[in-house]
């Protein structure tokens, strides 16, 4: 799949603002795309056509960007779209919902364009591996066994379509670190990847506990969060994570850490 494949839906109140990510993008080769300045006509546009990306502002004139991704994940044909946000907004208690509402990238306003650029190669695999369009397949994965550890089942579903890609079929799903304690007293795995904050027992918690008192304690972990502070991330490193990586992580990023972690275990 190329990039003039896509269609993309552009939900910008500012007219200036609009025109420089429009205008970048047709430089990408980028041709089918429709521009809205609210969210409303946006979703009542997608039950007429599934659009492969939507870019959205954070602040539009009658909803939140997360609100909207929101609206988005509860329709069975928009639930897998890849969604952009770019926005100037900082603070977790915005960017938090949007992460968990399954939101692929997040660039910073005003955003860099090689990041933008970045970030739209990367879903060309994923919108490719979407349609089954994906030739990243790989024999040697057939036999792998991976856990995905997350509260939000959003984030479940993208990690799971995005190994199911690379051809990795053998994934088990926990809600939370207590139900992951749980399945690893019963069953064996190649990896685990998990979320940092989660209820009952967090992504610290599981850690902690694989590496001192489970039976696999040398299993690979990567932890994907959204949390800045020095101090947890720290404890992470200490309790003996694999890899620590920002959420959301990107498609590319997710693929070429997968693949170098079943390397070291071979």
């Amino acid at each position: 799949m190329e990039l003039s494949e896509l269609l993309l839906m552009v939900i910008e109140p500012s007219r200036m603002q609009r025109n420089i990510i429009v205008g970048h993008l047709r430089k990408m080769g980028i041709v089918a795309i429709e521009e809205f300045t609210e969210a409303a006509p946006a979703l009542e546009r997608m039950q007429g056509i599934t659009p492969d990306i939507v870019i959205s502002a954070m602040h539009l004139p009658d909803m939140t960007g997360s609100e909207l991704v929101g609206q988005m994940r509860t329709k069975p044909e928009l639930c897998d779209v890849t969604f952009f946000l770019i926005s100037s907004e900082t603070l977790y208690r915005y960017l938090e919902p949007i992460r968990q509402a399954g939101a692929t990238v997040i660039l910073p306003k005003p955003y860099d364009p090689e990041r933008l650029n970045e970030a739209l190669s990367s879903a060309v695999n994923y919108v490719a591996a979407r349609q089954n369009d994906f030739e990243g397949t790989n024999e040697e994965f057939d036999d792998l066994w991976i856990m995905v550890v997350d509260d939000s089942s959003t984030s479940r579903k993208y990690l799971h379509r995005v190994l199911t890609s690379l051809g990795i079929h053998n994934i088990r799903e926990a809600k939370d670190g207590a139900e992951a304690l749980q399945i690893l007293k019963s069953q064996r795995f190649d990896l685990i990847i998990t979320d940092y904050n989660m209820p009952n027992i967090d992504g610290l918690e599981l850690v902690e506990h694989i590496r001192h008192y489970s039976d696999q304690p040398s299993i690979p972990i990567v932890v994907v969060t959204s949390e800045q502070n020095d101090e947890p991330l720290h404890a992470l490193k200490t309790a003996g994570v694999s890899a620590i990586c920002e959420k959301p992580l990107s498609y590319v990023a997710l693929r070429k850490l997968i693949r170098h972690l079943i390397n070291e275990i071979e």
